[in-house]
């Protein structure tokens, strides 16, 4: 096992505290798993049931709130479509970064990390600031000014030191990796352990299907922590012969950000000074996602494909969830949108999966909005 830098062939020891290459640049964690099927059928069901595929070293340093373990439940539409919906919100902090987020505390508590920094437009915050709270890791949540007083406040309540950055997304991004360089960086999309821990919900999938892969996955496409975990999940399934497929990955924007979309139709097109507008989804308004690359790439080797919702798809798709009793906040129903928009166009059926990424509680000004009772 060894971190790889991907502008180089660095290669660094798994026992340091690396979370970049020598410039600075994306590493990414060269890891095999391996496991018995029979082994883990007798483990609680929660993800670290799958410890052999998990690239944590020392087993007495996991830090956990036996996470995992969602359900799966079939859901069928107004309009007559089916799908299975992973219940991804039912994570205790709300939100499923609480798989990453797991495995990446855990390999910092390893590591001997004193301090700890992040950046995120609210979940991904939320979510590292109660692991840390577990390891008793100080932590800095950097986060855009404008992000949703519930998730602050959560934040906040987990003991995090909040940083209010008076700018968008990538500006907040970038004063974190400035702090982070004295600290620790404890991104969801910058450090490769966060992978490991969503890949998990691969791995969950499958086996609630009978080690079988579903046809296709629907996403949302901000940062690519789930995009990028379910595809290293379901292809290290495939590579131990577990699955025969890895399915399609299906990433969900919103048109009011919709970098993913417009590279994936013009491959020449520039993210740098790419301008978003203010969306509902506010989880996956991403402008220049830093792993735009290896997301494009997931998405195309599985035969994939990024749509965009407008912003009425998304308060339509909050309703009808809303309408079967789900409470979910706007980026889930994104994804719902989107997963709507991809059933409408099969010829064939598949067995599809998509997720509820994020409890409601977390954007109630938001959805206030949507029910126009503010």
């Amino acid at each position: 096992m060894r971190l790889i830098g991907q502008n180089s062939c660095s290669e660094y020891s798994t026992k340091s505290k690396i979370w970049h290459g020598e410039a600075y640049e994306l590493v990414n964690l060269d890891f095999t798993p391996k496991f018995d099927l029979k082994k883990i059928a007798k483990r609680p069901f929660n993800l670290w049931r799958y410890r052999e595929a998990i690239p944590i070293e020392e087993e007495a340093q996991i830090i956990s709130f036996n996470e995992g373990g969602t359900p799966l439940l079939p859901i069928q539409f107004k309009d007559g479509a089916k799908a299975l919906i992973k219940q991804e919100y039912l994570f205790p902090s709300g939100s499923y970064k609480d798989r990453g987020s797991s495995v990446l505390i855990t390999q910092a508590k390893f590591l001997g990390v004193q301090h700890l920094v992040q950046d995120s437009s609210g979940n991904a915050g939320a979510s590292i600031a109660t692991y840390a709270q577990k390891a008793k890791i100080p932590c800095d949540i950097y986060v855009p000014a404008d992000t949703s007083v519930a998730k602050t406040t959560q934040i906040a309540a987990m003991g995090a030191q909040i940083i209010k950055v008076a700018g968008n997304r990538k500006e907040t991004a970038a004063m974190a990796f400035e702090a982070a360089k004295k600290s620790y960086y404890a991104s969801h999309c910058f450090n490769p352990y966060f992978f490991h821990g969503t890949k998990t919900i691969a791995y969950e999938i499958c086996e609630q299907l009978n080690w079988k892969s579903p046809d296709s996955i629907v996403l949302p496409a901000g940062n690519g922590t789930l995009i990028l975990g379910a595809y290293i999940g379901f292809k290290e399934l495939a590579e131990l012969g577990i699955i025969s497929k890895i399915p399609k990955i299906i990433g969900i924007q919103s048109r009011h950000c919709n970098p993913l979309f417009k590279l994936l139709h013009n491959p020449s097109f520039d993210l740098t000074n790419y301008v978003a507008e203010d969306t509902l989804a506010e989880g996956i308004a991403i402008p220049n996602p830093i792993r735009a690359k290896e997301m494009m790439k997931a998405i195309t080797e599985t035969n994939g494909n990024i749509l965009q919702v407008s912003e009425s798809e998304i308060k339509e798709a909050w309703k009808e969830m809303a309408s079967l009793g789900f409470f979910i906040e706007p980026t889930s129903a994104a994804c719902i949108a989107g997963l709507n928009l991809y059933l409408s166009g099969l010829v064939q059926p598949e067995i599809c999966v998509s997720l509820f990424s994020g409890n409601g509680l977390k954007s109630i000004e938001k959805i206030s909005k949507i029910l126009n009772i503010y």
